[in-house]
């Protein structure tokens, strides 16, 4: 995966993401596919990536994204998205908003509900 001024590696579902923690200092951008909308391990490698791997990049979800899945995948510390090129992008930013409130931990809120109070 390549964009201007940047380079980075592009994930399938099955791909075993702790292979990639001797590159992670020089990974700015590490991309998980989601081959289709019903296909959830991409959730799984981006919690990991984040919690027990530690991964500080760009986390981009890639392939099926669609809006209803943004919230979640934010939360499991995705923090960019390639929608659907037959989805509208604008649309899709709404899905960000969510839910107003989470009860279980996330990657960017690791404490439950009732610790918050």
């Amino acid at each position: 995966l390549e964009a201007p001024g940047q380079q980075g590696v592009w994930l399938g579902p099955d791909d075993e993401v702790e292979s990639l923690k001797p590159w992670f200092d020089q990974l700015p951008l590490i991309a998980l596919d989601f081959p289709s909308f019903r296909d959830g391990r991409g959730y799984s490698q981006a919690y990991l990536l984040r919690t027990r791997l530690g991964w500080t990049g760009e986390l981009r979800a890639v392939g099926d994204v669609l809006r209803d899945q943004l919230s979640h995948m934010r939360q499991c510390g995705f923090d960019s998205f390639a929608v659907r090129e037959d989805k509208s992008a604008e649309d899709a930013l709404k899905g960000l908003a969510g839910m107003s409130v989470l009860y279980g931990r996330s990657v960017i809120e690791p404490r439950p509900l009732f610790r918050r109070r």
